[in-house]
Order: C-alpha cells, then sequence, then structure tokens
C-alpha cells in the first residue's frame, strides 16, 4: 500500500520534544554516576510494573473496558499507567479508540502502513496536532474526576517516580532507575504501534495489518500478540492460544481471585477458532486491501492495450468515459483475460488470507473495488 505524503499539521514540533529527547540523552549520564545493582534492579522492577500497568490499565481497561474494578484500583491503575510519561489516561485511550476505529487507513494516527515507520513508532507523539485530548470519544471515563485531574497533570506521577528513585538510590536511581526503565516502556510500547503492524503472523482476518509477534508479546508481557487483540477488541486475554504467554492476563486472572478485578472478558470460541462471519466494515477493509495488492497499473495498461487493438475501439473509448460511476456493468459486457475473474480473485484471497466464514464476501467486494481502480486508471489514460 503506498504510503500518504506528509502533511504540514504532521510536522514534529521539535521545541516542544525537549523533555522526550532529554530523558533519552539522560540514559548516558549513567558514564559517570555508574550502575549500582540497587539502580539495577530498581529499573527492571519500575519496567515490569509500568509495562503491566500500561497493557492492563491504559489498553485493556480504559481503552477497552475489557474487566470491571472498583474506582479506587481504576485510579491506582491510571496513576501507575502516568509513572511511564505517556501522556494522560484519558488522552491514551482516546487515541487508541481512534486507532481501532480506523486502523492503517488514512485517519489511523499511528499507522506504519500509510506513513513512515519512525512515525508511527514516536513521531506522532510529537506532533502538535495530536496533544489535546478528545474527552468525546472517552465520555465513559470523563465522567470521573479524579481521572480527568490525572490527564490534566500528564507528568506528575512520572515526576513523583523519579523523585522516589533518587531517594532510594541516589543519582544511579535516577538515571538507571528512571529514565533507563522510561526509555525501555517507551520503545516496547511504540513497537505495538509500529512493528506489531508490519512483523509477525496473521491468523485472522481483521481488514488492517495487525501481527501477532512472539518477540514483542514477550517484552511487552502479552501485548504483542495484536493480530488476536484486533480480532476481539474486548477480550481481557490477548493470547488466545495456551502457548501464547500472556503474563499481563496472568497477574489480572491472581488479582481476580483477590476480587480486585471482576467480570474479564473471553474471547468467544467461535472468534477464536475463526468460525465467526466478519462484520461489514472489515469486510469492506479486507476487500479494499487485497484490491491494493493486485498490480493495478499493469492490469489496467495491459487492458487498454487489448481493448484499443479492438475494432470499434473509438465507439467503446466514448462509452467507457461515460460510464464512471458503472465499472462493474461496463466491464460485464467485456471478456478480457486481463481482468482477474471472481474465481480467481476468490483464490487469491484464499492463498493470502487467514480462514474466515467470509472468504466469499471478500472476494466478491475485492473484484468490485478492484474494477473500479482499475476502471479509473483507463479512465485517465483515455482521457489523456
Amino acid at each position: 500500500m503506498q504510503q500518504a505524503s506528509p502533511d504540514r499539521a504532521d510536522r514534529i514540533d521539535y521545541p516542544s520534544s525537549a523533555a522526550f529527547l532529554a530523558i533519552h540523552l539522560a540514559c548516558f549520564a549513567a558514564i559517570f554516576t555508574g550502575v549500582t545493582w540497587r539502580a539495577a534492579v530498581l529499573g527492571i522492577a519500575l519496567y515490569v510494573l509500568r509495562i503491566f500497568a500500561i497493557g492492563a490499565g491504559y489498553h485493556r481497561y480504559f481503552s477497552h473496558r475489557a474487566f470491571r474494578t472498583s474506582r479506587a484500583f481504576q485510579f491506582i491503575l491510571g496513576f501507575l499507567a502516568q509513572t511511564s510519561a505517556q501522556r494522560g489516561v484519558l488522552w491514551w485511550a482516546a487515541h487508541h479508540r481512534r486507532h481501532h476505529k480506523y486502523s492503517d487507513t488514512e485517519q489511523d494516527v499511528h499507522s506504519p502502513i500509510l506513513r513512515s515507520f519512525l512515525y508511527a513508532h514516536v513521531g506522532w507523539i510529537l506532533v502538535p496536532r495530536n496533544e489535546p485530548t478528545d474527552l468525546e470519544t472517552v465520555r465513559d471515563l470523563a465522567q470521573y474526576k479524579e481521572l480527568v485531574w490525572l490527564d490534566r497533570n500528564q507528568y506528575l506521577a512520572a515526576a513523583i517516580l523519579a523523585f522516589i528513585t533518587w531517594l532510594i538510590a541516589g543519582l544511579p536511581g535516577l538515571v538507571v532507575g528512571f529514565c533507563w526503565s522510561t526509555v525501555a516502556v517507551w520503545h516496547a510500547t511504540f513497537s505495538i504501534n509500529s512493528l506489531g503492524h508490519l512483523l509477525g503472523r496473521r491468523r485472522y482476518v481483521t481488514g488492517d495489518h495487525s501481527r501477532n509477534n512472539w518477540l514483542l508479546a514477550l517484552i511487552t508481557m502479552g501485548e504483542g500478540w495484536h493480530n488476536n487483540h484486533h480480532a476481539y477488541q474486548a477480550s481481557v486475554r490477548q493470547g488466545f492460544r495456551w502457548w501464547e504467554y500472556d503474563f499481563t492476563y496472568y497477574l489480572l486472572r491472581a488479582l481476580s481471585w483477590c476480587r480486585v478485578v471482576w467480570d474479564l472478558h473471553a474471547p468467544p470460541k467461535a472468534v477464536v477458532n475463526r468460525e465467526q462471519r466478519l462484520g461489514r466494515i472489515v469486510i469492506d477493509r479486507a476487500a479494499r486491501q487485497l484490491a491494493l495488492s493486485f498490480p493495478i497499473n499493469t492490469i489496467a495498461n495491459q487492458t487498454l492495450e487489448a481493448l484499443s487493438r479492438a475494432p470499434g475501439w473509438a465507439e467503446v473509448r466514448s462509452r467507457f468515459l461515460s460510464a464512471r460511476q458503472q465499472a462493474e456493468a461496463f466491464w460485464n459486457e467485456f471478456d478480457l483475460p486481463q481482468i482477474p475473474s471472481l474465481d480467481e480473485v476468490r483464490a487469491y484471497a484464499r492463498a493470502r488470507l487467514a480462514q474466515t466464514p467470509s472468504l466469499d464476501e471478500i472476494a466478491v467486494r475485492a473484484r468490485e473495488r478492484l474494477l473500479e481502480l482499475v476502471h479509473s486508471r483507463l479512465v485517465e489514460a483515455a482521457s489523456s
């Protein structure tokens, strides 16, 4: 899929990104402070704690409401997640919900398919137009005053944690315990947005490029089963198979035994076994994705060449230009081997997509979309 051209509104504001860059540079201060065992243990512990808080809090609870909990523990999850310095809880949830709504389309704020890898990984966070919190998208969360307060004081929790690391282990604690673990948490989390749509396997048809990646699952405590998650977003468990380790889920299960959390949502068996029919939006997205994977320009050029050699080309060209909105009806009148038949598109889909009961629907819609794209290219060529 062709990447979108950069927009002025997508440009990174480097002066306002000074703090983000400073934390990265501060990691090199370990050359002067040294790395003590206490600071190293502190850094590892804070990495695990905050990766869990992001996966269980920001993602599975606040973004998807995959389980229920008390108002007090809800605040604790939000506070712990904000010690990662990934902006506020409402900001995070609002952007993530928007990502799922428009995944890998032009309106997805961090798609590595339509934008660059670097922009999807971290650049979008540093763009000024992505700074506001869309409260309309998180109205269910914005009703809690304490969460609104947390969101307005986005970096207070991180500042408190940085001070605590200094109290516990001095400057090595601040540099190694806080800065190193913060940068590690950042890039582990960001990798789900970037690498999670580029590297790995797609077990489910989701209408986007989300993938399962065992290494990302390991470093993010289960978040790397990203294709599973896109197949059923409300699941508290992202590792659908027994061998797909999901340590965030294991800890949530343990908390459920203590009644700290409850109503953990599980994916239906029909979804897990790829037996559930897909919704219209997913079918349309999967069909568009499939259609765009054909060599459209090559098909259009070969078709135009074949049509131009046919008798009565002038009349065909005239009808062709007048059929802008009736691509399928136009092509039904012609038998051209250059245009893939429905059976060929169906076979193409079967070879490229995961198993789904909706394969035929995707193939039909993909051929319609392919005809529209080829027709559009030919109209441009015939008009010139």
